[in-house]
């Protein structure tokens, strides 16, 4: 120990010696160690993001190598040169080899996780390998076929479609769309260099990533945002309109699992006592599975603490009269398979509490849309099946605004208001404005 205080003694001598043949015009005040550690970690930042194999992932090329091990030794080199030269430079001359070795190996290891989102998105719940893809009038031996894009997703159907036939191309996402979780469509234009306006806005409202590959370069009606490659003589044209990915989707996650585990925690005697509740006036069990169509159609199992007599949701075919509804909510007034007092449950949203579970998983995030049952998705067309395009959430802009309405427009106006705006700062607000709404209006729950 008394090695180590003598060696930060040195490592400060050394420091003001320099700063006196140096730069005499800086106060001994700013001689220390952090802030010189500081500035060359600010400094090697800049550096490594200038580097063009740092800051850029290209998934467009045919790199296949997926355990990332060339991208390691670049950033570990271009890490290990630059605290060489630092502790040289400054004559950090006193330094544990134990923890120099320690450092020279993890802090690339770590720069190499947040340099590629996938393994990041794949840790907090979305890896890229639970992916899948579809492929419009892609040959079966093209070379397009080794890009990196593809080589993480699972492919899930193959198409040959006339391009022009906007209709019937549509139609057929579409339909796949309604029945499985489709992330990246890729589609082959050969030589026509445009789509028809109505598929091109269909392909850009998808909010799913997209890759056009045709022999010219694609004239577009509207403006956006797209990243154009010319590889083997043809034009790949992608855009990534998926709002909830990347470092967006990173933040958005931590959020979601901080704030779940601390509700948890504070909510368990809530829970208790449901728990127990429930159990007393309809036996076991308290909490129930029911499947859910989540982001991108992925079907998942929600928890919800159970307010209606078992297996109540069989009957509802036999209740279908009874709804006054739209033909995708069903709500009944008075519902006669709910337990008595499971409305004042409902009452507070209590039985939505279990899904801070479903948070923490990655199923469901804490606000978004709510999510509806997989017989409920055959009545949506195009435009309603964009709400299923973020992650579904415990609460959202429904909630706040008119949590007890039972028309599935009103739904969607608002599914989609929350999709075209969302930022950290409007699901932070809407979790904000929740318990008040709830409080104030009361809700019953899906």
């Amino acid at each position: 120990m008394n090695e180590y205080q003598d060696g930060y003694l040195i490592i400060i001598q050394n420091l003001i010696e320099d700063r006196d043949r140096f730069y005499p015009y800086i106060s001994n005040s700013f001689i220390k160690i952090d802030i010189y550690i500081a500035i060359f970690i600010f400094l090697f930042l800049i550096v490594l993001y200038s580097t063009k194999f740092f800051t850029y992932v290209n998934e467009l090329t045919f790199t296949v190598d997926k355990n990332f091990l060339d991208e390691y030794f670049s950033i570990f080199l271009v890490w290990t040169s630059s605290l060489m030269t630092f502790l040289f430079l400054f004559r950090f001359s006193v330094v544990s080899r134990f923890y120099l070795f320690l450092l020279t190996l993890l802090i690339p290891a770590v720069l190499q996780v947040f340099r590629n989102t996938e393994i990041i998105t794949s840790i907090l719940g979305r890896p890229t390998t639970k992916e899948n893809f579809v492929t419009i009038n892609l040959a079966s031996d093209s070379v397009f076929r080794n890009l990196r894009i593809l080589q993480f997703r699972r492919n899930l159907r193959e198409y040959n479609l006339d391009i022009n036939n906007s209709e019937n191309v549509i139609s057929s996402i579409d339909n796949l769309n309604k029945t499985e979780q489709i992330n990246l469509i890729i589609i082959d234009l050969k030589n026509n260099t445009r789509v028809s306006e109505k598929l091109e806005n269909y392909l850009l409202n998808l909010n799913k990533k997209v890759l056009l590959i045709s022999d010219s370069k694609i004239e577009f009606f509207n403006l956006f945002i797209s990243k154009e490659t010319i590889l083997n003589n043809t034009y790949l044209t992608y855009f990534n309109n998926d709002i909830q990915y990347g470092s967006k989707y990173i933040i958005k996650r931590i959020i979601d699992i901080f704030l779940s585990i601390i509700l948890i925690f504070l909510f368990l005697p809530l829970f208790v006592s449901v728990i127990i509740f429930i159990y007393l006036q309809d036996g076991g069990p308290s909490i129930i599975k029911q499947n859910r169509v989540g982001l991108h159609g992925k079907v998942f199992e929600m928890y919800k603490f159970r307010t209606m007599y078992k297996d109540s949701h069989k009957k509802r075919e036999d209740l279908e009269e009874l709804n006054k509804n739209d033909r995708v909510i069903f709500k009944i007034e008075n519902d006669p398979r709910i337990f008595k007092g499971g409305n004042s449950i409902r009452k507070y949203s209590l039985d939505e509490l279990p899904q801070l579970i479903n948070v923490i998983k990655g199923n469901m995030s804490l606000v978004g849309p709510r999510p509806l049952f997989e017989e409920d998705t055959k009545f949506f067309d195009e435009n309603y099946m964009r709400r299923l395009n973020v992650l579904p959430g415990l609460t959202g802009l429904l909630q706040i605004n008119e949590r007890n309405t039972s028309e599935f427009e009103t739904w969607y106006r608002y599914d989609i208001d929350y999709i075209n705006n969302w930022s950290i700062y409007l699901d932070l607000k809407i979790l904000l404005q929740t318990p008040i709404s709830i409080i104030k209006n009361n809700t019953k729950g899906l």
